[in-house]
C-alpha cells in the first residue's frame, strides 16, 4: 500500500514488479523492487549490454529518465533507481545522506549482479554518482554529471529557504486540491517575465505533485538538510576532484539553470581537466528533457569516444599522500570554521 500511494502521487499505475516476479527485464522500463536492508527499493531496469545507472534529483524518482531511456536501452542495461526517501521506494527515519545514497547504489548494483557502471547523475543524483566515484571507484566506469550538485556554495534561494528550520510546516498546503497547479502558474509567469526558474515550471510543478504525500515530504527535508543550509550547499566535490582526474567524466548544464547557477558546470571543469563539458544554452535545470535526443546523442558520443575507468589503487594512494594540488579549485561553501559537514566529492 505504501508503494501503490507513493506511486499514485506521481501518476503511475499502481502494479509494482517485485524480486520475487519473473527476475527478466518484463516490460521495458517497469517499475520494479528489491528489498536491501528491510527497505524496498524501486527501480526501473531494461535494455541489455554495458551497464548504465541513471540517478535522479531530490524529491524526484526514476520517472525523470524516461524521455531517454527507450534509445539507451537499445545499447545499455540501463537501471534508474528511486532513490530512498523518494518515489516508490520506501520512506524510513534513516540517513539521507549524499554517502548513504552512494553506498544504496553500490549496494543495488549487487543485488542486480552488476559489477561496474556509467553512472550518470542529475542534481542531487549528480553528488550521488560523485561520491559513489569517490568511495567506490573501482565500481564506475564513467562519470556524467547533470545539471549537478555538490560543486559551489550558490543554489536557489528557495532551496535554501525549504532548509530553515520549521519549513516544512510551508509544504502541508500542496495537500490541497489545485497547490500544484498554482505554483506551476506562478513559475510559468516568473518564465514569461524572464526568470531562469520558469523554463521549469513543468519539471518543478511534476516534481512538486510528489510532495502531497507527508513521508515523502520528511524524505525531502531530511535530503535537503544534508545538503544544503540557509547560505547554501554545504558540500563540495573541488576538494576531492584530484583523485578523479582520471576518471572519464562529461558534465552537461542546461544554459538558464534556475536551480544550481550554469556557472558551477566550469568550475567543475576546471576541476577535473580531463572532463568534457556541454552546455545546453536554452535548457533550465533539466537539460535531459528539453532536448532528449541531444542529450542521448552526446552521452553515446562520449561512451564511445572513452574506455571504461581502470582503478589503480597504488596511484590513489600517491595522490592522497600527496594532497591537492595548489592552484586547484577550492571548496567554496566556506571556512571550516564555517561548515561543520565535511567536504566531499558530491
Amino acid at each position: 500500500m505504501v508503494i501503490a500511494d507513493a506511486m499514485a502521487c506521481h501518476g503511475y499505475d499502481a502494479g509494482i514488479a517485485t524480486d520475487a516476479d519473473d527476475p527478466g527485464r518484463g516490460t521495458p522500463h517497469e517499475l520494479r523492487s528489491s528489498v536491501i536492508h528491510g527497505y524496498r527499493r524501486a527501480y526501473r531496469l531494461s535494455g541489455s549490454g554495458p551497464a548504465l545507472l541513471l540517478i535522479h534529483g531530490i524529491s524526484d524518482d526514476s520517472s525523470s529518465w524516461l524521455p531517454v531511456m527507450d534509445r539507451l536501452a537499445e545499447r545499455f542495461t540501463v537501471v534508474a533507481p528511486d532513490l530512498l526517501g523518494h518515489g516508490a521506494s520506501d520512506k524510513p527515519r534513516a540517513d539521507y545522506s549524499v554517502a548513504a545514497f552512494s553506498n544504496g547504489m553500490r549496494d543495488l548494483l549487487d543485488v542486480l549482479d552488476i559489477g561496474t557502471a556509467t553512472v550518470v547523475g542529475h542534481s542531487l543524483g549528480g553528488g550521488v554518482a560523485a561520491q559513489l566515484a569517490y568511495q567506490y571507484p573501482d565500481r564506475v566506469d564513467r562519470l556524467v554529471l547533470v545539471s549537478t550538485g555538490g560543486v559551489a556554495r550558490e543554489v536557489s534561494p528557495v532551496l535554501r529557504m525549504a532548509s530553515l528550520p520549521y519549513a516544512e510546516l510551508g509544504t502541508w498546503p500542496l495537500r490541497l486540491p489545485g497547490s500544484v497547479g498554482a505554483v506551476r502558474l506562478l513559475l510559468e509567469v516568473l518564465g514569461g517575465l524572464g526568470m531562469d526558474l520558469g523554463r521549469d515550471a513543468a519539471e518543478v510543478g511534476r516534481v512538486l505533485g510528489g510532495l502531497r504525500d507527508r513521508r515523502a515530504r520528511v524524505s525531502f527535508n531530511r535530503t535537503l538538510r544534508a545538503v544544503v543550509d540557509p547560505r547554501g550547499q554545504l558540500v563540495t566535490m573541488l576538494d576531492r576532484a584530484y583523485l578523479a582526474t582520471a576518471m572519464p567524466t562529461l558534465i552537461v548544464w542546461g544554459g538558464h539553470d534556475g536551480i544550481i547557477p550554469v556557472e558551477h558546470a566550469a568550475r567543475a571543469h576546471r576541476a577535473l581537466p580531463g572532463s568534457r563539458l556541454v552546455i545546453h544554452p536554452e535548457a533550465g535545470h533539466f537539460p535531459h528533457h528539453e532536448d532528449p535526443d541531444r542529450f542521448v546523442d552526446e552521452l553515446l558520443d562520449f561512451v564511445d569516444g572513452t574506455g571504461p575507468f581502470e582503478h589503480d589503487p597504488d596511484l590513489r594512494r600517491r595522490l592522497l599522500r600527496a594532497g591537492r594540488p595548489s592552484g586547484a579549485d577550492g571548496p567554496v561553501p566556506g571556512p571550516e570554521s564555517e561548515n561543520p559537514h565535511p567536504a566531499v566529492l558530491g
